[in-house]
Formats: C-alpha cells, sequence, structure tokens
C-alpha cells in the first residue's frame, strides 16, 4: 500500500535547470575550462560537489573542488534573486497538495544544496507539505547512489516497499532503482537526454499520477 511519495526537486518540482546551466557555464568561463554537452548532460542528478571534483580531476586544476563549488553558488544565487522566470512546474503545486491531503506523507530527497533547497521551498511556501528535506549534497555518496532514497523512505517513517520515488533524470531513477523503491519517472519538456527506460511508470504529466491513478501501484 501506497504511504510516502520522495520528490526530486530539480526538474520535477522546479525547473532550475537554466539558471543552473547559466551559473555552470560562469563557473567554466571564470576557470577557463571547455565544458562539453555531453559532458555537462552526464552531470543531471549528481551533487555539485561531485561535479567539481569530476572537473578538478578532468582539467587538471589547481583549484579545490570546495572553491569551484563557492563560485558556481555565487553565480546562482544571483541568478536566482534576479532571475524572475523561476516557477513551479505545471501541475506539480495540485498534485502535491492531492497527495497531502489523501495522507500521504512526503519527503523531498533532492541532489540541491540545503540553501537551494530552502530558497525553493520559502519562495513557493512548500515546506507546509513536506515531513523531511534531504539534500544529497549533504551526503556521503550522490545520485545515482542510492543513498539519498534510503535516507529518505527512512525519514517518511515507512518501508520502502510503502513508498514511491518522482524523478526526472536517468541518475535519479538509478538510485531508486538500486533503492529497491518504486519510481515513476516524469519525462517533461524540460528533460533532455535522459534514460527512463528503468522506471517503473513513464509520464508526461503530473495528472497522470493524481492520487487516485497511483495509490493502488504498490501491492
Amino acid at each position: 500500500m501506497l504511504k510516502a511519495v520522495l520528490f526530486d526537486m530539480d526538474g520535477v518540482i522546479v525547473d532550475t535547470e537554466p539558471l543552473h546551466r547559466k551559473a555552470y557555464f560562469m563557473m567554466f568561463s571564470d576557470m577557463n575550462i571547455a565544458v562539453t554537452e555531453e559532458m555537462y548532460t552526464g552531470f543531471t542528478g549528481q551533487a555539485t560537489l561531485n561535479i567539481c571534483k569530476e572537473l578538478v580531476d578532468c582539467f587538471h586544476l589547481s583549484e579545490k573542488p570546495e572553491t569551484l563549488v563557492a563560485i558556481k553558488r555565487k553565480h546562482f544565487k544571483y541568478l536566482f534573486d534576479n532571475d524572475g522566470s523561476l516557477q513551479l512546474l505545471d501541475g506539480v503545486l495540485n498534485l502535491i497538495k492531492d497527495y497531502h491531503t489523501n495522507g500521504l506523507t512526503l519527503v523531498l530527497a533532492s541532489s540541491a544544496s540545503m540553501p537551494n533547497i530552502n530558497r525553493i521551498f520559502e519562495r513557493f511556501d512548500l515546506d507546509q507539505y513536506f515531513v523531511a528535506k534531504l539534500s544529497g549534497a549533504d551526503l556521503k555518496k550522490s545520485k545515482p547512489h542510492p543513498e539519498i532514497f534510503i535516507k529518505a523512505a527512512e525519514a517518511s517513517g515507512h518501508p520502502r516497499e510503502n513508498c514511491i520515488v518522482i524523478e526526472d533524470s536517468s541518475n535519479g531513477i538509478k538510485a531508486a532503482n538500486d533503492a529497491g523503491i518504486f519510481v515513476i519517472g516524469y519525462d517533461s519538456e524540460h528533460s533532455t537526454d535522459q534514460d527512463y527506460s528503468n522506471a517503473n511508470v513513464v509520464v508526461s504529466s503530473f495528472e497522470e499520477i493524481g492520487f487516485e491513478l497511483v495509490k493502488n501501484k504498490l501491492v
């Protein structure tokens, strides 16, 4: 029986990818490194520190990964405060309210940093619906490692077999698979070059996964 829903944030609740992309490429420019589109796409779903560790190794940078993280976050904060285009994805607030009203326990499990998670939740008043928020940046391993979803299920207070994950990235889907949790792949217009073949269900609209439609998915 379904008891809890574990939400990814970027690409599921809000599309911060355009802002993250701008911030990353501003940081790449600051570091004078040429990151290809293929390499950048492969970063999707990973924590910023892990990405920056990979960049330091790949480009033999003398700076510490933490320095790159700080530069990227400085750019992102500026964009977050000054770019008014950032909005919740269509239909996601209704979905969150639907699940919450029907007694499901909601947990956020995102690779974003906790400061960025809190900015989003404060901006859109989402804390009232969620019992916990987990940041992959605060864990030992980031997606595609399953740690974040294992801990998110624990935070929900329900067994993993009573949880579902909503994810939009290949790395997130693999993390949910390896945690042994039913995963819904959200393939939206904002998703690019992601593999949904290992998701239990793939949808392109939140209307497809309202409470009445998913409450019996788990047996």
